[in-house]
């Protein structure tokens, strides 16, 4: 396939993830009764962000117009993929960097989300039967020209030592902040919860941490996070919760709830799912100068970063721990 039929048949793909086609829905059905984290309005969520952002006709050619992609690939590469499965479809932007240059690709999906990347991968591959081994899947990654991984601090250690010596990116843990003024508004903080709340928190792009300054009335902020008091209903997520109300309640730490998550005081960006750590702060450039080019944080959420409510919903060119996929693959 040439440039020009790749972009086509995404822009299709793009419009098959909108749709309500039967196998796309039991598809999704499926994913939630493997991973009770993926929950249908997240699925959707991810699914409809994926067509969007990244699977639209115009959005994938301005994209496109900054490099020199060949418009066919005559010496493809074998790429290898290790999938995350914290999020539903998180690793479809490596695919779909590894489809749209025309290399071969070969995913290893997470156990918790198998059912999405193969559904996907089998609706391509039955649109480009002339390349059947355009995606494949394997239990393990051998013998690939080219290596992407992404995992925990532990995972990335190991991928390090088995694709080291390949042309590789290699991600671990990274989380994101935010940080606050006291001028929001209630339109701001109910999209700041959808960066805390969405896929209850367990995305590098969710924010865990906040930086607010002295004196700073968390009321409102919580009356507005009740908009995802649902996620206790999720045994999984009250578990979480439950347990880290216990510690605090047992250490006699200090902290503020609404009853679907605790607002803790920390230095830590990372927080335990069902907690949001807060930082005070006194000088808001310091806390710039502090977050600026940090190695831990995906996103900053605020005004002058990332717009409230934007965290979880990436551009084409946004990528992972700011690495750029389509350059490493287009200089295999």
């Amino acid at each position: 396939m040439n440039l020009k039929q790749r972009i086509e048949l995404l822009t299709d793909l793009g419009n098959y993830m909108l749709s309500d086609h039967p196998e796309w829905q039991a598809a999704k059905h499926r994913a939630f009764l493997e991973n009770p984290w993926f929950i249908p309005e997240f699925i959707e969520k991810s699914a409809s962000s994926i067509a969007t952002q990244f699977l639209d006709r115009e959005r994938l050619e301005a994209w496109l117009e900054k490099y020199l992609v060949p418009l066919e690939n005559s010496r493809p590469k074998n790429l290898g993929i290790v999938l995350a499965g914290n999020l539903p479809l998180v690793g479809f932007h490596d695919m779909l960097c590894a489809f749209i240059t025309g290399h071969r690709q070969t995913l290893k999906p997470s156990s918790k989300d198998s059912v999405l990347p193969r559904h996907l991968a089998a609706w391509l591959s039955a649109r480009i039967p002339q390349q059947e081994d355009q995606i494949a899947f394997a239990d393990m990654l051998k013998g690939c020209d080219a290596y992407i991984a992404t995992g925990s601090n532990n995972a990335a250690r190991y991928f390090e030592y088995y694709f080291g010596k390949y042309p590789h990116i290699i991600r671990s843990n990274r989380t994101s902040v935010a940080v606050l003024d006291g001028t929001e508004s209630r339109e701001d903080l109910e999209k700041l919860a959808d960066d805390v709340y969405l896929y209850y928190g367990l995305g590098c792009r969710n924010v865990t941490k906040i930086y607010v300054p002295l004196n700073y009335d968390f009321v409102p902020l919580l009356d507005t996070f009740n908009r995802y008091a649902f996620l206790a209903d999720n045994n999984k997520y009250k578990n979480n919760y439950d347990y880290q109300l216990s510690l605090a309640i047992l250490n006699k730490g200090y902290y503020m709830t609404n009853g679907s998550v605790l607002l803790m005081e920390h230095p830590s960006f990372f927080s335990p799912i069902s907690v949001l750590h807060y930082e005070y702060y006194g000088n808001q450039e310091a806390v710039a100068r502090m977050l600026e080019n940090n190695p831990e944080l995906q996103c900053i959420v605020g005004r002058g970063y990332t717009p409230f409510g934007g965290a979880q919903k990436p551009a084409l060119g946004d990528y992972a721990d700011g690495v750029d996929t389509l350059q490493f693959l287009l200089e295999l």
